[in-house]
């Protein structure tokens, strides 16, 4: 399989110094690339800055803001099989970026944001046999919201965990794919989150081909 893989958390430009981010340190992002790898399979890993050094074997690309995120996965979309987007990808982004260094003053400073893309909502809609897995951190009714964000952007698969899971090496996490029930996955190395959600990546491009097929299969009865 082609595995589509972004990381890390991007960065939102004020000015040329400046910048909205988040917590993000890419370790699960990284560990997914590292994962797939190990399976045997071809990664390409979009990455925003993070310290983490990209696995060997893995096509990196690297980017910084949303915008930019969201131009690597429509460019690279339509050749992989499956796309994992496991960056936190900033939800606003700066209007208008100053051109230098703001300076300092004593009055306060207003900062008007607009939505940055919605990369995940794209990738579903544009699918065509891509297995889309996407991520959801929540803070309360965990389950809930990340069923509904499975649903509503046509998601194959969802991995739902909490803000106590940013920067560390060990998480808890819940999946859930369309047809099956949620499974959780408690205070596990992220490595091993990985291998996990990659197994279910793997299964699911195997029942996405096998219905392809037998659509193919019937569609030929019929026009015998």
């Amino acid at each position: 399989m082609n595995f589509l893989i972004t990381a890390g958390g991007t960065r939102e430009y004020i000015d040329p110094v400046r910048f909205i981010s988040n917590a993000s340190s890419g370790r699960m992002g990284y560990a997914l690339a590292r994962a797939a790898l190990a399976a045997g399979h071809k990664v390409t890993l979009i990455t925003a800055p993070t310290a983490q050094d990209p696995p060997r074997g893995a096509k990196a690309v690297k980017v910084q803001t949303a915008a930019e995120m969201f131009d690597a996965v429509r460019k690279h979309f339509s050749r992989c099989d499956c796309l994992i987007m496991a960056a936190a990808v900033a939800d606003y982004t700066p209007v208008r970026r100053a051109p230098t260094k703001l300076k300092k003053t004593a009055r306060n400073l207003t900062i008007k944001l607009k939505p940055t893309p919605d990369i995940l909502k794209w990738a579903g809609k544009h699918k065509s046999d891509q297995v889309v897995v996407g991520f959801a951190l929540e803070d309360k009714a965990v389950r809930v919201s990340a069923e509904k964000k499975l649903r509503q952007k046509n998601l194959d698969m969802i991995v739902a965990n909490t803000p106590a899971a940013i920067g560390t090496d060990r998480s808890t996490v819940q999946i859930k794919t369309l047809t099956s029930a949620w499974v959780r996955i408690e205070n596990a190395a992220k490595s091993t989150t990985a291998r996990k959600i990659v197994s279910l990546a793997e299964m699911l491009r195997r029942h996405e081909i096998a219905s392809c097929h037998k659509g193919r299969v019937t569609a030929v009865s019929e026009l015998k």
